[in-house]
């Protein structure tokens, strides 16, 4: 009695492994049939003149000609007297600085400007309504005077 109930399990495990086989089977081909009737692949996308993803084709007639000595790889090459040299030093008059406090404001003699000087950004010691060079750097709050010198 014990030996024919295994042999039955058996069986119907081995039926049940075949099922699955056959189902994989189906399902494989039908994904094949599917694959076939859409087409099947990737979706064809196309890059216009501008550079976007399109799913047309370009029109050859905006096609542009372009000559590979044309190309200019890097920075263009400055020609003399392209423009005049920009000097970064300016010249201004020391209006306010407080040394216990290290920082003070300098006004630009060409564009009557108040920038902020501190200490840090100095060369030379300066007090008030000295005549000083400088040039200027972003800081937090604006324009700040750095590289700060006497005019002697």
């Amino acid at each position: 009695m014990g030996k024919s109930q295994q042999t039955y399990s058996k069986s119907e495990k081995e039926k049940k492994r075949l099922k699955r086989r056959e189902d994989k089977q189906k399902k494989k081909e039908a994904r094949r049939a599917e694959a076939k009737e859409n087409g099947g692949g990737i979706p064809m996308a196309y890059v216009d003149f501008n550079g976007n993803l399109v799913d047309t084709p370009p029109d050859p007639t905006m096609k542009v000609e372009i000559e590979a000595e044309d190309i200019v790889l890097g920075i263009p090459k400055k020609e003399e007297g392209d423009e005049e040299e920009f000097d970064p030093v300016r010249t201004g008059k020391v209006s306010f600085f407080d040394t216990s406090k290290g920082f003070g404001f300098i006004i630009d003699t060409e564009n009557q400007e108040k920038y902020f000087c501190h200490v840090s950004g100095l060369i030379d010691e300066i007090t008030e309504n000295d005549k000083v060079t400088f040039e200027l750097e972003k800081g937090m709050k604006g324009m700040n005077a750095v590289k700060v010198t006497l005019v002697k």
